[in-house]
């Protein structure tokens, strides 16, 4: 078994580049989420090691050390991060020029070829789901009877193998909290909307709705919501609150958990026997009924994609969402007593300047505890990319999605509507959303209550302004 390390790089000061589905680049409030896509394949393979540098505020030098017993380094990369991965790839390749290393994640899956011409240091790349095909090179096979890589041969020539076949039978991956354990400090990974220190797991992959900016299930996990069964999932919550007592919340990572209505029911009746708190990605149409055997059992908080209060705008991304049935699903959340984290996406096509002021009204209106603005972000391998090339809407010259700070720019615009107005229209989001006498009061109401969650809003508080001055700086 070759001695793999599984890597995060450096980079940004506060980017976050394990939640690249939907955000990029640096956060509002400053996010760190678990490396789950690293964590799995290392799971698999005995004696490997997971660095996850930006949590930790690890620099290259231990990285440098660390390859020294090292045969193999497996990178994650992003659009945003991979001009700075390469460079990290070249410093490990300089400093062991026998070193295999590899790339996995949604940019080098689409764009295999180009990540390879534009990557010299990297030998292979990995598409689509990645897990066994990491094993079977960790364990000595040959890269040409390897499915799922596109590599480099010998005479430097990009050779691509047969595509790999999904998993279906989730059960057979291992757990990732004995990875968590052996390898991360917890207590690094923070989210806003979560409880303090949480846990994040996946407790299936893939998606079944057709979003057309959403990156995983377009490039990655595929639109079959593939699951691991309730009792598998139990049996690793269970596992973990051993592992880590001081947890206060888990969270299910899946891109909808509640895509599966009755397995979702099952996991929470088997979570409430365990008397833990959770969250978990949701679709804003869950039926009163399955949000109260959810609530019953411990869940806290559904992180929600509404990406806009307007329906077209929801028709031209294929949502498959009404706002009528959206708007019941937060009030029936709101009585039942289940908290909001609401996400929402401007300069998406079909934007207006009217249509963004008719998103804030709806924000405001159905009141999320908690809410994110992001602008559109056309990543390639997405219908949302292709749409915007054929139609002019992407502008090559922010292509990235960030600037050299890390700061996300608007890389969409419109005959009607330009990048600055959508750029501006975020601030002005957040300012209307929150600047209300309601809203603040509930917030120095939720401060007053607990000394923990005092702190905790006036640092969030310091990083918000400070992200608006970020903004205006870029």
């Amino acid at each position: 078994m070759m001695k793999t390390l599984f890597l995060q790089p450096p980079s940004f000061d506060g980017f976050d580049g394990g939640a690249g589905s939907r955000y990029q680049a640096k956060r509002e409030i400053k996010s760190f989420w678990y490396p789950t896509w690293l964590a799995q394949p290392a799971a698999l393979i005995e004696g490997s090691r997971l660095i996850d540098a930006p949590p930790a505020k690890i620099g290259m030098a231990p990285i440098l050390e660390d390859i020294k017993n090292r045969d193999m380094v497996v990178l994650h990369t992003s659009t945003p991060s991979f001009a700075s991965d390469v460079k990290v790839a070249q410093m490990l390749k300089d400093a062991k020029p026998g070193l295999k290393i590899g790339m996995v994640g949604a940019k080098v899956a689409v764009q295999p070829d180009e990540s390879l011409l534009k990557g010299a240091p990297i030998d292979f790349v990995a598409r689509n789901e990645f897990d066994f095909t990491i094993k079977e090179i960790a364990e000595g096979r040959d890269l040409k009877d390897v499915d799922g890589i596109t590599w480099r041969d010998a005479n430097g020539g990009i050779v691509t193998n047969r595509d790999r076949q999904l998993i279906h039978d989730m059960d057979t991956l291992p757990f990732v909290t004995d990875v968590y354990a052996r390898d991360l400090r917890i207590e690094d990974y923070f989210i806003g909307y979560l409880m303090h220190p949480y846990i994040s797991i996946y407790s299936g992959r893939g998606c079944k709705s057709r979003c057309t900016f959403c990156l995983w299930p377009q490039t990655v996990g595929g639109h079959v919501y593939r699951t691991r069964t309730p009792a598998h999932v139990a049996a690793e919550i269970a596992h973990a609150q051993k592992l880590f007592p001081q947890v206060r919340e888990f969270f299910f990572d899946d891109d909808t958990f509640t895509d599966d209505l009755p397995r979702a029911e099952a996991i929470a009746r088997e979570l409430g026997k365990l008397g833990v708190t959770w969250s978990c990605n949701a679709k804003a149409n869950v039926p009163r009924d399955t949000l109260k055997v959810l609530k019953d059992n411990g869940l806290r908080l559904l992180l929600v994609g509404y990406e806009s209060g307007n329906q077209q705008i929801l028709h031209n991304i294929k949502k498959g969402m009404r706002i009528e049935v959206a708007r019941q699903f937060t009030k029936d959340c709101h009585e039942l007593g289940i908290k909001i984290h609401g996400t929402f996406i401007l300069g998406l096509p079909g934007e207006t300047r009217e249509t963004i002021q008719e998103t804030i009204t709806f924000a405001k209106e159905i009141n999320p505890h908690t809410m994110q603005v992001s602008l559109a972000a056309p990543y390639p391998g997405t219908f949302l990319h292709k749409q915007a090339t054929e139609n002019g809407w992407l502008d090559a010259a922010n292509a990235e999605l960030i600037d050299e700070n890390g700061v996300q720019i608007a890389p969409l615009h419109y005959p009607h509507l330009s990048h600055t107005e959508i750029f501006d229209s975020v601030e002005v989001f957040y300012r209307k959303f929150y600047f209300r006498a309601p809203k603040i009061a509930s917030i120095v109401g939720e401060m007053v209550r607990s000394p923990q969650m005092m702190k905790r809003r006036l640092r969030e508080g310091v990083e918000f302004f400070q992200f608006l001055r970020d903004r205006h700086a870029a």
